[in-house]
């Protein structure tokens, strides 16, 4: 769990850092190129949810994202059998809604600054980067353990197939 914790808090900061240099340093310059027409950092205020969605109602985005914040950092904590990744899952997505929510508070908007022009992107930042990264660790977690399960299912149906066999035998040399 400790361990965890620390992800969070080093995501978290990372998170801020590189908002507070976004501020200092695009704000004033609005766009800058890293490679031309492909990924520039631009500054965006986002007053609403991701991609801008929800700009209106500000305190019921907050809201819903405490509570799911919340829920699974309470997940986090009392889960006695989190696996590596999916405790590393769960801890970029909170890490990123923390991330996020203290734009949300402080600011009353979302610094936004990375600005992925090849496919027309949404400008995001490195808080929305944890929350997908981890939200696809989380899936991939989900899709191993179906896929250890299902293995597992197999092999008991064999073992019990297995011993109905051995029982049959036993049955005939006793005759």
């Amino acid at each position: 769990m400790f361990l965890w914790l620390i992800v969070i808090a080093l995501c978290v900061f990372a998170d801020q850092l590189t908002k507070y240099i976004a501020v200092m340093f695009l704000r004033p310059v609005d766009t800058v190129p890293i490679i031309k027409d492909v990924l520039h950092l631009t500054y965006v205020e986002n007053p609403g949810a991701a991609f801008g969605m929800l700009k209106d109602n500000r305190w019921i985005f907050m809201i819903i994202s405490v509570v799911a914040i919340a829920a699974m950092l309470v997940y986090l904590v009392r889960r006695t059998s989190t696996s590596k990744l999916e405790g590393f899952a769960i801890s970029l997505i909170v890490s990123g809604g923390i991330g996020n929510m203290i734009d949300r508070v402080f600011l009353e908007y979302v610094v936004d600054f990375v600005d992925f022009r090849l496919i027309n992107f949404a400008v995001f930042n490195v808080a929305d980067s944890f929350i997908c990264i981890g939200a696809g660790l989380l899936i991939l977690h989900v899709i191993l353990l179906t896929v250890e399960e299902s293995k597992a299912e197999k092999a008991r149906k064999a073992a019990l197939a297995a011993d109905a066999d051995g029982d049959e035998n036993d049955d005939d040399t006793l005759q």
